[in-house]
């Protein structure tokens, strides 16, 4: 048995898990219209290279990506674009960005050169991180960030980490996609081993998972029986659920007991850590050829009536998924995308569906204020809890006075914002709406400061333009006034006979 560390802090939660993981993988209808944003990704936004009017084919590329850090877009269905400009997306703020609209016409016809790989073993790594790249694939566990990147480390790599923890209460899309596609999932890994060359590779289950752990693990015995050998580095470990175990960093220190630098990255302790649901879509880009235009989407709540884990098309908005799980859009819910610790509540229902989405959680609105917050008691719980380390306390004090030095001297911008120390302090006062203001005002500050010195330093350039074209002009006066001296025939001066100056006595 593999050996486990701890991670410092983290809290025990309920799961609710059991709302929405017993019911396999639904199929969403097909909706009438799909947006799709062209920035999906951490990095740079995507260009379209269709236009209006255009007919597109499911799977079709629609914007490419010309940097590193980025990921192309594809159409997730068959339709005519009808528009190709911005709209809302799937963020707190509410702020649109430009999105291509697709209007469905039912058929969902994929591109005629979407097709099987044929031997996907023999590809080499070059291939097979190209091939990523083009098929658009990002983590799909929350970072969003372009895979092809991520296999590309800089250092040797010893050991490739698949997260199947989802440590959040109520998402269930990993543990019921581990369940149904586990085979999948284990020639997945065997396709990133190519690529990252690692000596182990570790599917990390939370222990709340019992079915998902069987199924990788009966997975992998099948493929060893079947002559795959390389599957002898797949370990399948069960971790202690512990909230926030599925965090990066968290669940490196669980399995391996290296702690990733602050400020740094996994590679630079050797490990690569890749989402089940990316590996499932490294598969199906691979062996089917398939560009990632759809995700497993859970969708759940006290107030869902058919609770589950849908398919969902990239691009489909929300209410038409909230229509499909009998949701009324007459009452009164919040609407969060993400879990209940980390997620955020949507502007509205008619955002899309995006890469980054794994949950649309349904809490019913609460009308009347909850209990007033209490001063704080300095009794050091949250600093017991929090994940990395930090000191909530010092971090709400120095929030609440904007004192951004200190929030920068006691690390703000670390903070996670998994919501532990909110949860356990005893005044009920809400750490993390705290900290994200503050995360919000120190970046607002540093614009103003940064615009501050734009036009200290452009008024300063003025300036002394200004001086230097005054020096220039006075100095061509000065060589107009000599050259007109020089220029200048000197005056006679006539004498008379009587020896006096005629100039003069005239």
């Amino acid at each position: 048995m593999k050996k486990l560390w701890r991670f410092r802090g983290g809290i025990k939660l309920p799961g609710f898990k059991a709302l929405s993981n017993n019911t396999g993988i639904r199929q969403l209808a097909l909706p009438a219209h799909v947006t799709i944003p062209l920035r999906q990704h951490i990095g740079e936004t995507a260009e379209a290279v269709i236009n209006v009017g255009d007919y597109v084919h499911k799977g079709q590329l629609i914007a490419a990506s010309n940097t590193f850090i980025s990921a192309p877009v594809h159409a997730s269905t068959s339709g005519t674009v009808i528009s190709i400009d911005k709209h809302p997306v799937p963020h707190k703020s509410g702020i649109a960005e430009t999105c291509v609209v697709i209007e469905v016409d039912g058929e969902d016809k994929w591109h005629p050169d979407i097709e099987p790989c044929v031997h996907p073993n023999t590809l080499s790594a070059s291939e097979l991180r190209s091939r990523i790249r083009e098929a658009g694939i990002v983590g799909l566990g929350g970072a969003v960030f372009p895979s092809a990147a991520k296999l590309k480390p800089t250092r040797p790599i010893d050991t490739l980490v698949i997260n199947g923890a989802e440590c959040e209460p109520y998402i269930t899309c990993d543990d019921v996609l581990m369940r149904t596609r586990p085979e999948e999932i284990i020639r997945g890994i065997l396709l990133l081993r190519k690529l990252v060359n690692p000596a182990e590779c570790i599917i990390a289950v939370e222990d709340n998972k019992p079915e998902a752990i069987e199924a990788l693990n009966k997975a992998v015995e099948r493929l060893k029986a079947a002559g795959l050998d390389s599957t002898n580095t797949i370990q399948v470990v069960a971790i202690p659920t512990i909230f926030p175990a599925g965090g990066e960093k968290q669940l490196i220190k669980v399995l391996t007991g290296e702690e990733v630098p602050q400020h740094g990255l996994p590679y630079e302790v050797g490990i690569v850590c890749l989402n089940v649901g990316t590996t499932a879509a490294v598969y199906d880009a691979i062996y089917a050829g398939k560009p990632l235009v759809s995700r497993l989407v859970t969708i759940t709540g006290p107030q869902v009536k058919q609770p589950g884990n849908y398919n969902v098309m990239i691009g489909t908005a929300v209410e038409h998924l909230l229509a499909a799980a009998g949701i009324n859009q007459a009452d009164r819910n919040n609407i969060i995308m993400g879990g209940p610790m980390m997620g955020h509540e949507l502007p509205h229902t008619g955002v899309p569906v995006v890469k980054a989405t794994n949950c649309i959680l349904v809490e019913e609105a609460i009308e009347h204020m909850d209990a007033p917050t209490m001063p704080c008691i300095r009794c050091g719980a949250c600093a017991n809890a929090c994940p990395i380390g930090l000191l909530p306390q010092q971090l709400y004090w120095h929030s609440r006075g904007k004192d951004f030095d200190k929030l920068e001297h006691f690390n703000l911008t670390d903070c996670i914002e998994c919501g532990c120390c909110a949860v356990v302090c005893p005044s009920k006062i809400p750490l993390v709406h705290y900290f994200r203001y503050a995360k919000t005002e120190k970046v607002e500050q540093e614009l103003k400061l940064k615009l501050a010195d734009q036009a200290r330093l452009r008024t300063q350039a003025r300036e002394a333009r200004l001086e230097r074209l005054k020096q220039e002009q006075e100095e061509r006066k000065a060589q107009r006034r000599a050259a007109r001296q020089k220029k200048k025939p000197p005056v006679a001066s006539t004498v008379d006979e009587a020896g006096h100056d005629a100039k003069a006595s005239a």
